[in-house]
């Protein structure tokens, strides 16, 4: 425990260190909060900042996109992408054309920096930190001094429709339970190794890992939600 909380004391110290601009950040992902906010009162909105996320990735890799492939990757109505759309045109985010809808200049800015701050995703199969059918987990750079037990995070996968989220927080090689510096992954070298080479993770991250029974879509949205409020909450927790 001792070894635990030495490396913990350290992790803080180095927390100001680091490359990311944090304040800059909350910034960005507070504009994705404001897009996914109610224009008027009497509308109710389908989506949160993890489709908005999943929205500007989407064009990033691919360019243009269509409605018909953001209600499939989204699994969203029409009438939602409709709305969506026009809350990142209003934002100056994207603009579209015959080919489909594309990022704009600022859009490709918010979206990069955005990356820098969660630049890595995997599928992960069933596990002891993986519970569901289908499991996503993503990554938080730097910001595992800003997690408290990680039921927050559950909370936030939760209340995107899934079963959970499993918080990890890669320390001394090793992804271990917030509080407790427990080793989680220290019977399941494979999953280990899968973690280690998909999410690229170095000391001081925050490994979310979003879960759901009935759609791989759920638990990845769960898992970016979660990954996103941790970065709007950081403020909240530091020494």
């Amino acid at each position: 425990m001792q070894c635990w909380i030495n490396s913990w004391n350290k992790l803080i110290c180095e927390s100001n260190n680091n490359n990311i601009d944090r304040t800059r950040m909350h910034t960005y992902v507070k504009t994705l909060q404001e897009i996914s906010s109610r224009y008027a009162p009497s509308r109710i909105l389908s989506y949160d900042m993890a489709h908005i996320f999943k929205t500007l990735q989407l064009m990033h890799y691919k360019g243009h996109i269509s409605r018909e492939l953001l209600c499939k990757e989204l699994n969203l109505g029409e009438g939602s992408i409709k709305t969506l759309v026009k809350h990142l045109k209003m934002q100056g985010l994207i603009f579209t054309s015959n080919s489909g809808t594309k990022l704009s200049d600022k859009g490709v800015d918010l979206f990069s920096q955005l990356h820098a701050s969660i630049p890595t995703e995997c599928v992960i199969p069933k596990c002891s930190v993986a519970l569901g059918k289908y499991n996503y987990g993503v990554l938080v750079k730097h910001l595992a001094y800003a997690i408290k037990s990680g039921i927050e995070q559950r909370d936030a996968a939760v209340k995107t429709g899934a079963l959970g989220a499993t918080t990890l927080l890669y320390i001394d090689r090793k992804f271990v339970i917030p509080l407790t510096g427990y080793d989680s992954l220290r019977n399941e070298i494979r999953i280990y190794k899968l973690l280690v080479a998909s999410l690229i993770p170095e000391s001081g991250d925050v490994i979310i890992v979003g879960s759901d029974e009935s759609d791989p879509r759920t638990a990845e949205l769960a898992s970016k939600s979660a990954a996103l409020l941790t970065i709007m909450n950081h403020e909240n927790h530091t020494e």
